[in-house]
Order: structure tokens, then sequence, then C-alpha cells
């Protein structure tokens, strides 16, 4: 009963919250209109639904879920400022990462293209999928290196964090065409390295960048570099534990077909446990039978039967958490999607599974994801 009231309080806490910003914020807008100090406040988000079944032995499952409900608002400032508050709504209060939550609190300049400024949380700038809106990835969820060496569910022991931090950020477009399309692009940015709603713990900041070159329209080719560090406090004081990663990452959008590809290589050892599930940061807490390094490489195709409107997909998910075969998790994926409109959509999917680090390997899941956005 405690929980759920909990949760109640949670989910109200975040939805008044932005209630009351977006009332501000109209208000503000429209009695400083002729100003242009505050456009109005644009309120959007979106849900998706879930249906899964997992045949892996021993831990069948298979459960109607709401994957995700999220809100948020954006806007300008003066023009040349874009502000965007993103809150998750759902969840339960048991675990820090499962918990309602603010995602995205950030405030970016814009004036220049070449040079934009962005402070606040949001998301590390590190490989192309990490970026990207759950509906518009492609397939029921990111895929593995991204998830295990992005900052979602890190092999460092962080609390989920959607693939963000708190810092500080320059990106822009440089060499442009004739017509204007930009051929270079390049993005920096300094962070606490602790994940979402946290501050640093050993004062070490994670330096995440990349840039990417787009020869032709729709094609992107770049790298990816991430330095830093993890920290837990504990009785026994602080433990900092490196972490360096890049990537390499293509993708290809054309005519509604889309093909992209990417490596991850991480060095870096990680916590046994994750950050809300233990206080204590003791040396033993140190997860050194994970070994130091892991990769992960994934590649994927999404193609239109009715352009804009029914697609079929296939996507190849390799991670080795220890970067060795012995204990590589690999997904052999195929899917279709379906768009009733540009705001409604239905996915499902069928996964082969091959874990090498369970008795029995194979299995298979089965996915449907039902979206809308609003």
């Amino acid at each position: 009963m405690l929980k759920n009231k909990c949760f109640v309080r949670s989910n109200a806490a975040v939805f008044f919250t932005f209630l009351l910003f977006y009332l501000f914020s109209f208000s503000v807008a429209s009695a400083q209109e002729k100003a242009d100090v505050f456009s109005k406040p644009k309120f959007s988000g979106y849900a998706i639904g879930q249906y899964q079944y997992n045949g892996q032995h021993g831990a069948e499952s298979n459960s109607f879920n709401l994957r995700m409900v999220r809100m948020s608002l954006s806007g300008r400032i003066l023009g040349d400022f874009a502000y965007l508050l993103q809150g998750q709504v759902n969840g339960n209060t048991s675990t820090l990462g499962d918990s309602p939550r603010m995602v995205d609190v950030y405030i970016e300049w814009q004036k220049l293209p070449f040079l934009k400024i962005k402070a606040g949380q949001f998301k590390r700038p590190f490989t192309f999928e990490n970026p990207m809106n759950p509906i518009d990835q492609g397939f029921m969820g990111y895929s593995q290196n991204i998830m295990k060496l992005a900052g979602f569910n890190d092999r460092v022991g962080e609390h989920s964090s959607n693939g963000r931090d708190i810092g500080v950020q320059v990106q822009g477009d440089l060499v442009k065409t004739a017509s204007g399309r930009p051929l270079l692009h390049y993005q920096v940015g300094v962070f606490n390295g602790q994940g979402i709603n946290t501050k640093d713990v050993d004062n070490r900041k994670d330096v995440i960048g990349g840039a990417w070159v787009m020869p032709v329209e729709g094609l992107r080719i770049g790298a990816f570099g991430w330095t830093g560090s993890y920290a837990r406090k504990g009785s026994d004081g602080v433990k900092s534990l490196s972490k360096n990663r890049y990537a390499i990452s293509g993708e290809y959008v054309f005519d509604d077909w889309t093909f992209r590809s990417e490596y991850i290589h991480s060095t870096g050892y990680g916590f046994k446990t994750v950050y809300n599930q233990s206080a204590d940061a003791k040396a033993d807490d140190v997860n050194t039978s994970a070994g130091n390094k892991s990769d992960g490489f994934y590649a994927l195709a999404i193609a239109p039967v009715i352009k804009k409107k029914l697609h079929v997909k296939a996507r190849y998910d390799l991670y080795r958490p220890q970067a060795e075969w012995g204990t590589s998790k690999t997904y052999y994926e195929v899917g279709v999607d379906y768009m009733f409109c540009k705001n409604l959509q239905i996915n499902l999917e069928y996964a082969f599974v091959n874990d090498r680090s369970l008795d029995r390997h194979n299995y298979s899941m089965i996915d449907t994801q039902l979206s809308f956005r609003f």
C-alpha cells in the first residue's frame, strides 16, 4: 500500500510540475508576446505499450507492460535559446532507475549553426542511436552495445540513465555545400559521469565527443570517443573506476529506407551491483571477475513495403560483456511495423537469441508494441 501511495505521489509531482510550468510559460508568453521574450510553450509526449514473450529456459515469461510514458515542454527564450523539460511518469518507487523522474532539463543557445552551446541534463554525445527517440529507433529496444556502453543500463553499475548525464556541450555544423547542406558535424561535452539526477562523486569529469562527415544526402560516417570515470562513496571512502570508450558509426537514410551499424569498444571495470541496489562501495565491490573490456556491434535494415506506412526490418545485435566470444549474446531479429498515421504505430518482432553464458544457449522472444504521440 505504501509503495502504491508513493507511486501516485511521484507521478502526481511530475505531472503537476509540468502543468505549473506550462501555465506559467503560457502566461509569460501571452504577456510578453510583443517583446518576443518567451515563446508559447509546446506540450507533447508519447506512450509505448508492450506485450513480450520470453522463452529462456528457467526464466520463461509473457506479460503486458507499460514500457514508457513521457511528457515534455519545449519552447524558446529571446529567440536564440531553446529549452526542453521531459519527464518519465510511469514506473515505481522501489528503484531509482524505474521511478518517475526527470530525464531532460536543458537550455541551448542556437544563434550560430556552427557553435551551439547546451547546458543541463541531456543525451550524451555518443553514437548515432543513443539520441534517437525510442519509437524512431525502430526495434523493440536499443541495441545491446548502446544499452551497456552508452549509459542506459551501463556495465559500470550506474543506475538506469537513458543515455543521459548532467553537463555542458558545444556542437555545430561546418563546411556547407552550395545548397547549404552541411558536410561535417562535431559535438563535444563535459559531464559529471554519474548519470541522471546525480551529483559528481570523485570530482573527475567525463569528456565525450564525436564527429561525422556527410558526403552525400542521407549518409553519415562518424567516430566517437569517451574518457572519464564512475565513482561511489562508501564507508571506506570514494571508489573511482576509469572508463575509456570509442565508437565507429555509419548510417544511410534515403527514400524511407534505413541502414545503420555501430561498433563500440569499452575499457574499464564496473561495480558488482547497480547504484540503487547498494549504498556501499568497498574495494571488493569491484567486479574484477567480469574483466575490464567489453564490446558490441549491430547492423540493421528497415525497408518500406508501403512508403511511410508499412515496413519490414531486420537486425543483427551482438554484445560481448568480456570482449570474448564465450560470453557473447546475440539477437537475430526480424519484424514489421505499420503506421496508422504519423502519431500511431504498431510493431511486431521476433528474435532468436543465442546467449553463450547460459547452459541452454538458444531461445526465442516475441515483442509487440503499440505507440502513440501527442
